[in-house]
């Protein structure tokens, strides 16, 4: 009996001590954002470090019905940048699309390797792969995290910019992907989308890969900018992406090839890019970290609490990932500039979507559309400048801002905010909302929209506002050019008496009414040049009408054009993938029906597919909206060298061509099926 009992006991304690010593549980984890679970949320419900293993119970809130999938090479990484693999799975099978049940809820865990018990902070990525599910700074709740604040990060990191960061310059691009074969990697061509902001129109451009793997491109950057070309295909080995950055007159060199673990990068041999490499190529996720603000359906007041929590997580990404990555003092004001604009797009999104769910639009029975107001005590949130002050933390005269791509739709978004337009229209409407057009009324209307965007972004007529103002400018032109054109005309009509005549001409929105108080608002020296310049490309612009320009995808338009010799044809460029594109295509068949009668006339519709012969849904669509008319489908690759050659970048888009085959200028050109009479008879009348 003895005997039996001491082996007992001493069986006991092998079992007790080869269990795992358990470091740390953290119930209720916290998390700075989800990353790519777009259709729901990744929630971790609590983590378990052990000495053995790193356990995390998840839960994938996703739609009932719709099917999601975990791969095998999950991993956490920590502040420091260590990986810890995914060991194995509970409650999901891996690798293997699973179904969201009924109630769209899904539980289940994953073991990883052992964390050190002094990770505080740490990432969960769902593998090296594009849009892969993410759940990132991952901590307790309990825990503060202190990261400095951006005065603190500028005064610990001088860096000051060159005197002529603001240029024009060409950029040439060029490298080679090593081990490149068109038919393993899955494409032939890279794109990409350049949003310069002192811009009128913007296009796609096309990088082709030779079949050695070399390329090269040359872009004309306005500013320095941070800019990737991209797959534009699906790409068969993981790599989709080419960054880099770039200051006007540079050359970059690049070589793509695979690193030790087997991933495709990026190596930079010259320019820019290779002094801020180790910022082109950390994970600093500052989009998916603005991305909670951006997608709040909350009110104004819990917005605004969202913010600040969201300003402070980008911080501290900031702090951590530029300690481990170790950042040079300009790659970290790179990142600050990135983060501020990401920062101010999130809020200005986040206000318009409101914007859009308290007064959504509604089509009245005359097919004219107003928006229906569902909470008007809200919505006056959205219309309050004092809601705005999360914007006051961001230094929108600085030039970095316009590094970050999508600076572009920052500057749009606060251009168009609901105080802006409702200052401009306070001006411009009577008690009665009757619009007065004076133009006495319009300049006010466009000094109060001024106001309103000064004081928006920090009480001095700043950088971003100039350029929200360059941009209005610009959209306004046509508008004035076609009316400085009437003018003449008008004051040569003696069935007019002269004070009539006069009076028009002196309220006409018109080049030499408008243009000059534009140019008197800015006092930003490079803003002012960028005006000049496009005031000057514009009026040099005598031919209403001209030659289609050379290049990838001319050909395509041609063979269009040879078909119908001796009319005009407007080309539609559209895709199944676009809700407006089909709108209008739906809502306009009745009228087409009437226009193919004439025989001055054709339309033509271009869409781009995975194919040029096109998807089953694309000729089920067409059979359905587009039966007995003139249809084109190109591949994508395609579509977006057409983009690249007519310079535009969404859709719908429209270009009108005269019958001996040019291109007519932007302004006078048919803009789709509204007006569509009124807008051919005048191009017909402006061209003989």
């Amino acid at each position: 009996m003895k005997k039996n009992a001491f082996i007992t006991i001493l069986l006991a304690f092998v079992c007790i001590t080869g269990q795992a010593k358990t470091y740390k549980t953290i119930k209720a984890p916290e998390a700075m954002a989800c990353a790519n679970v777009f259709q729901g949320e990744l929630k971790a419900r609590e983590v378990i470090m052990t000495d053995t293993a790193t356990t995390i119970h998840f839960t994938m809130q996703y739609p009932q019905g719709q099917s999601f999938r975990f791969v095998k090479e999950s991993y956490l990484k920590d502040e420091d940048g260590n990986r810890y693999p995914l060991r194995s799975a509970e409650g999901i099978a891996l690798d293997t699309w699973v179904q969201s049940p009924e109630s769209g809820v899904t539980d289940f865990t994953m073991h990883f390797e052992p964390m050190s018990k002094h990770v505080q902070i740490f990432d969960f990525i769902e593998g090296d792969m594009r849009n892969a599910f993410m759940l990132l700074g991952i901590h307790d709740k309990k825990m503060e995290i202190k990261a400095p604040t951006l005065q603190q990060f500028y005064t610990n990191n001088p860096y000051t910019l060159p005197a002529d960061w603001l240029n024009t310059g060409t950029v040439t691009i060029r490298g080679r992907i090593e081990g490149y074969d068109a038919e393993r990697f899955g494409f032939t061509a890279m794109e990409s989308y350049v949003y310069d902001v002192t811009k009128k129109n913007n296009g796609t451009l096309l990088i082709e890969i030779e079949p050695d793997g070399t390329f090269e491109k040359q872009i004309l950057l306005s500013y320095p900018m941070k800019v990737s070309f991209y797959a534009s295909e699906n790409s068969k080995v993981g790599f989709y992406e080419i960054p880099f950055f770039a200051r006007p007159g540079e050359t970059i060199d690049i070589t793509v090839r695979p690193d030790e673990h087997g991933r495709y990068e990026c190596f930079y041999h010259s320019g820019s890019s290779r002094e801020v490499e180790r910022w082109l190529k950390s994970d600093l996720r500052l989009q998916e970290l603005g991305r909670p603000l951006n997608m709040f359906e909350g009110n104004f007041n819990e917005a605004n609490l969202l913010a600040e929590q969201v300003w402070q997580n980008m911080l501290n990404r900031i702090d951590m990932i530029s300690r481990r990555d170790h950042f040079t003092p300009m790659e970290i004001h790179l990142a600050l500039g990135e983060m501020q604009s990401i920062y101010a797009l999130a809020l200005m999104d986040y206000a318009m979507y409101h914007e859009d769910r308290l007064s959504p639009w509604k089509e009245n029975e005359d097919g004219s559309w107003t928006r229906l107001v569902t909470d008007s005590v809200e919505l006056q949130t959205v219309r309050d400048i004092n809601n705005y002050k999360a914007l006051q933390r961001i230094d929108f005269d600085n030039p970095l801002l316009l590094v970050n791509h999508d600076f572009f739709f920052t500057i749009n978004r606060i251009q168009f905010a609901n105080p802006v337009r409702k200052a401009q229209q306070d001006v411009m409407e009577d008690e009665n909302g009757t619009y007065n057009y004076d133009l006495v009324n319009r300049k006010l209307s466009i000094e109060k929209g001024n106001a309103m965007l000064v004081e928006m972004t920090g009480k001095r007529n700043n950088l971003t506002a100039q350029l929200c103002m360059l941009n209005d400018m610009q959209r306004g032109f046509d508008l004035w050019r076609q009316n400085e054109v009437a003018i003449p005309i008008i004051m040569a009509d003696t069935t007019i008496v002269k004070e009539r005549r006069d009076s028009i001409a002196a309220n006409t929105e018109s080049v030499s009414n408008m243009y000059p108080l534009y140019l008197s608002m800015f006092t930003h020296h490079y803003i002012r040049q960028k005006a000049e310049e496009f005031y000057q490309a514009q009026m040099a612009q005598k031919e209403l009408a001209s030659p289609l320009p050379e290049g990838p995808g001319a050909e395509i338009i041609r063979d269009v054009l040879d078909k119908y010799p001796g009319r005009y044809v407007m080309i539609d460029f559209w895709g199944m993938g676009c809700g407006p594109c089909r709108a209008a295509i739906q809502s306009s068949k009745a009228m087409r029906a009437e226009i193919a009668k004439r025989d001055d006339v054709k339309l033509i519709f271009l869409a781009g597919e995975r194919t040029a012969e096109g998807s089953e849904a694309y000729h089920k669509y067409v059979t359905e909206w587009l039966a007995g008319e003139e249809t084109v489908c190109v591949s994508n690759a395609d579509f977006r060298r057409l983009q690249e050659l007519l310079e535009f970048s969404g859709i719908p888009h429209y270009e009108t061509f005269t019958p001996d085959g040019r291109r007519v200028r932007e302004d006078i050109q048919l803009h789709g099926l509204h007006n569509f009479d009124f807008e051919l008879q005048s191009l017909k009348e402006k061209l003989k």
